[in-house]
This record gives C-alpha cells, sequence and structure tokens, in this order.
C-alpha cells in the first residue's frame, strides 16, 4: 500500500481522490484512455472502457503505458484481471488491417485466422466481401470500406486502415511566414502524426489554434480542400485564417452555405446546409463529388451532424482531419467519429495548454439563486418535461446577472444563455445587445467586430456563440442556462474565454443555477467536463456574492 491519489477497481472504474499530492499528474496520466463519469468535490471518478484504450492505441500508447500510470499512482496493487484485461483489449487493435493488394484495390487482412474467421461469419459484416485470396486475406468490396470499419468496431475487432488515400487534385498552397507568423510546437506535432497516418482527430482546447493546424495539413496536402464547419459565421471566420495566413488567394476559395453555392478548389461548407433535407434527399450531398477533394476538414467533429456520417462512410479514400477541443458526443456516437473521421491522434491537455501560456488560465464558479416561493410552487406544478425552462429562466438569476457583470465592468463579458425570452429580458436588464439564431449574419459579424474592438463591452448570446466564434478578448462568461446536462457544451462555452490575454489576467467562467430543481442536476453533470479538463471549481450561494 502506497500514499497516491488513485484507486484502481477490478470493474474498470478510477478513483482519484482530489486533494491528495500527485492528484494533478494522475489525472493528466489516465484521461488519455479512462473517461470521467462522476466528479463531486472530493473524489473524481473514472472509467476505463474499450473506445479510450483503442482511442490512446491509436494515439501511440501501448499497454505497458498505461498500466505504469495505474501503478504509478494506486494506492493499492492494481487487480491483476484488469491488467490482463486491457492488455488483451489494446491488443485488439490492428489484429485487423484494411490494405490495398497489387491486383486488389482493398483487402482486409488478418494474422489470426479465428478472428478472420469470426468477422466473415458474422451478419454485421454480410454482404461487404469480396472472394477469399487465401487463409488471411479477403477482398472488400468497393464502397464497404467505411461501414465495414464501423462493424468491426461493434465486433470489438477496431480495424488499423493502411490502404491510403487519394491524392486529389494538386492545389498548391503554401503558408504566409508573414509578421513572426510560425505554428506552435504542439501544432506542428499535430500535423506531423495526422500526416503519417492520413485520417483521425486532433484535439486541442478551443483558443490553442485549431483553424492553424487545418492550414498546416492544407498545406503539407496541397490538394483541393473540403472544410466543414457548424455555420456561416464559422465559415467565414475559417475564410478570414486561410487568406491572412495562407496562398490561397479569394477567387480560390468557395462558400457553399444557405447563401452561397460556390464549388472551388477549397471549399468551406455548412453542416448545416448538408443536413438540409428536400423531398426526403440530402440533395447538398453532392458537395462531396464536386471535386477530386485531397483532403476534407471537419471543424467540430464531435457536432457532426448524423446524415454527415453517412456520406463520410463513402469517402473514405480521402484524407479526412477531425478538430474538435473535445471528443464527448451527446449522442453516443464517438465510435462512428473513430471509425469514419479516424481515431485521436494527438491530443493536448487543456491544463497543460494553460501551463505553458497557450490559453488563459481560468476560475470556475457556480452561482446558486433560490427561488421565490411564487416560483417554486410554479416549479413544483409544473409537468416534468418543462421544468427546466422555470428553473433556467427565473427572476431570482436576473439579480446575480447583474450583479456579476456589473462587479467585472469593463472586461468584455458575454452573458450566454438558451432561452430567447429570458436573454431578451437580460439584454434590455443590461441594455446590451443580443445575438440570437434570428440575428443576420451580417448584424451578428458587425456586432462582433465591435465587441473585438471594445466599442461593445458585453454581448447577450444564445447557444449560436457556442461554436467557431473567434472573440479572442472575452475574458469573462456568465451562462445562464444550457441544454440539460451537455459537457459538450459546456466545453464549448469555456473555451470561448480562454484566448491568451495581453496582460495575462485570469478568465472567470460563472454559471448561475436555480437551487433544488432538475437545473441542479443537470449542471452536476456540465461540471464533468471541468473535472476532465482540470479546473477547480468552487459553488457559492448568490447571497454570497461579494468578493467573487
Amino acid at each position: 500500500m502506497s500514499d497516491g491519489p488513485l484507486v484502481v477497481q477490478s470493474d474498470k472504474t478510477l478513483m482519484i481522490e482530489v486533494d491528495l499530492p500527485g492528484a494533478a499528474e494522475c489525472r493528466n496520466a489516465i484521461a488519455a484512455f479512462a473517461e470521467l463519469e462522476r466528479a463531486p468535490e472530493h473524489v473524481h471518478t473514472y472509467r476505463i472502457t474499450p473506445l479510450g484504450l483503442w482511442n490512446a492505441r491509436a494515439a501511440g500508447m501501448d499497454a505497458k503505458s498505461v498500466m505504469d500510470a495505474l501503478t504509478t499512482f494506486s494506492r493499492f496493487p492494481v487487480p491483476a484481471s484488469l491488467l490482463a484485461d486491457l492488455t488483451e483489449t489494446m491488443g485488439r487493435y490492428g489484429r485487423l488491417v484494411l490494405e490495398k493488394d497489387p491486383s486488389h484495390p482493398l483487402v482486409l487482412r488478418s494474422c489470426d485466422r479465428a478472428v478472420l474467421e469470426e468477422v466473415l461469419g458474422s451478419r454485421l459484416t454480410a454482404g461487404m466481401f469480396g472472394p477469399r485470396l487465401d487463409a488471411e486475406r479477403v477482398v472488400v468490396l468497393l464502397g464497404e470500406r467505411g461501414r465495414l470499419k464501423q462493424a468491426l468496431l461493434k465486433l470489438g475487432w477496431p480495424a488499423d486502415d493502411q490502404a491510403g488515400y487519394v491524392d486529389g487534385t494538386r492545389h498548391a498552397i503554401s503558408l504566409r511566414e508573414e509578421g513572426g507568423f510560425a505554428l506552435r510546437a504542439y501544432q506542428s506535432e499535430a500535423v506531423d502524426v495526422f500526416m503519417a497516418s492520413g485520417s483521425g482527430t486532433v484535439v486541442l482546447p478551443c483558443g490553442a489554434g485549431k483553424t492553424l493546424v487545418g492550414l498546416a495539413a492544407m498545406a503539407r496536402c496541397s490538394a483541393s480542400t473540403l472544410i466543414l464547419v457548424t455555420n456561416t459565421v464559422s465559415a467565414r471566420q475559417w475564410r478570414s485564417e486561410i487568406f491572412a495566413h495562407s496562398s490561397v488567394t479569394e477567387e480560390q476559395i468557395g462558400e457553399y452555405s444557405g447563401e452561397r453555392k460556390e464549388i472551388r478548389p477549397v471549399t468551406v461548407a455548412t453542416y448545416q446546409i448538408l443536413s438540409t433535407r428536400s423531398k426526403g434527399e440530402y440533395r447538398h450531398f453532392g458537395v462531396f463529388d464536386a471535386q477530386d477533394w485531397g483532403l476534407v476538414i471537419y471543424d467540430e467533429v464531435h457536432l457532426l451532424p448524423a446524415p454527415v456520417f453517412r456520406m463520410t462512410a463513402e469517402i473514405q479514400s480521402r484524407r479526412r482531419l477531425g478538430l474538435t477541443g473535445t471528443l464527448v458526443r451527446e449522442d453516443g456516437r464517438e465510435g462512428d467519429v473513430f471509425s469514419l473521421i479516424g481515431p485521436k491522434r494527438f491530443e493536448a491537455p487543456w491544463k497543460l495548454m494553460e501551463e505553458q501560456g497557450w490559453i488563459a488560465p481560468a476560475l470556475c464558479t457556480e452561482v446558486r439563486v433560490t427561488l421565490s416561493d411564487a416560483e417554486r410552487m410554479t416549479y413544483a406544478l409544473t409537468e416534468a418535461a418543462k421544468r427546466h425552462s422555470v428553473a433556467s429562466t427565473s427572476a431570482a438569476k436576473d439579480r446575480a446577472i447583474e450583479f456579476l457583470v456589473r462587479k467585472h465592468d469593463g472586461e468584455p463579458t458575454l452573458v450566454i444563455g438558451m432561452y430567447l425570452e429570458h436573454l431578451s429580458r437580460i439584454a434590455d436588464m443590461l441594455q446590451a445587445p443580443l445575438i440570437t439564431g434570428k440575428t443576420p449574419v451580417l448584424e451578428r459579424e458587425r456586432l462582433y467586430d465591435a465587441f473585438r474592438s471594445g466599442k461593445e463591452r458585453v454581448l447577450v448570446v444564445s447557444n449560436v456563440a457556442n461554436f467557431s466564434i473567434d472573440l479572442p478578448d472575452a475574458s469573462v462568461a456568465v451562462q445562464v442556462s444550457g441544454t440539460f446536462g451537455s459537457r459538450q457544451e459546456e466545453a464549448q462555452r469555456l473555451g470561448r474565454i480562454l484566448r491568451p490575454k495581453a496582460d495575462r489576467r485570469q478568465a472567470r467562467f460563472f454559471t448561475v443555477v436555480s437551487r433544488d430543481t432538475n437545473e441542479q442536476e443537470f449542471a452536476a453533470r456540465r461540471q464533468r467536463f471541468l473535472a476532465e479538463q482540470g479546473y477547480p471549481y468552487e459553488i457559492v450561494d448568490a447571497e454570497d456574492l461579494v468578493g467573487v
């Protein structure tokens, strides 16, 4: 027995006592292969899953590294059965290999004949194979590369895809080096790792320069590129970054959105337009075939809509780069990201980026307000499905919100929520502009520019500001409501304020929550993301706000 902060159990749960010495180092070590499940104040519980182990394996981590992490920090001897199981699980990755053959475009090979027989006999792979070449190899039918990888993951035998990629139409792209611009070391490493594999996901904190990783990959591929983004504002930010840091000209870049339908050597398309269905058909999927793409970039890949997964399964011969701040998906389709976009190839922990000065340090605080007697009765009498709205829009919150904004007067502040009526009320109270999905794109861009320039110090924003909005000076966020227990959303909203500040000041992230309601339970789920990334958070009563 040691005094380590970690307790490892045979059911694959890991518990870290966060107040003990070495807890932060332990969290960083196990986060590469384990997922946080619960994060109360003193003991955080993680779970080891096959997908977590396979992502770690694809990123270059072996079973010995995982075992060393567990045994180094564990207070008690690690169960031998768990060590044996994780070794076996990680050993499943790569037992099946997709590759080219001189006479066939795609072959599935295994050095373990029993595994090959198992997958050939499964109903999940029915209709995907051609003739058997020998005891170790079988032909994979054209167009089945993506679906086969999905099926193999479900069978517990994730394939190592070494079949290579087409180069696409040549289009020379170079990065500009004017003004002292240069890739940071971790960005260069991320691109190197991606190019060595040709597909996969890069996980970097919001504000750590994921777009520049994408640009560097474009330059390395120097081929026609399709960039998929969350919305039109994000598309135009990508355009601005491309113009600022690469040789791509305005004539060479197109926008494919609800407003424009341009296909050019570099095309930025929105998930929104691709997911639009007309007469039962996704008629904009043709953008995937409109060019001989050499690279497809998926920005905010954790938000990739289900229909786009379907099309992605059919373009597995294209290099694919996923960019995200978190691999958490609220729909549970992390396995499809692994299979169709590619495994996690590179990840830079948020707290490590903070320590190195690449993102701002952040202090996270939950502010709990008490409903009035009338509001408590309204909440109690409201049907269960609508209680979250009642709790989230309580008038009791308004006083706390106003206090927080006034306390940080002069600092660039975002007030973020999801209920438009409540946000409109807050905007009137603060005399601040309101941005929602109904705000025209040009007006949004005008207000964002005013915020960047300092003409506007406070913006009240709906969920449209969750994604890919570049507001580098924002240093305070007041979250007034959210999408139930979404860790994904928590990551996006915290990321809005993490760009490093010129004066190195600390960012402040406040969440205002109604006490004794289901919103308090949802807030606890959302805080799992903060704990995953190593951010401490405090809980205060709204009546004790002085000093917050």
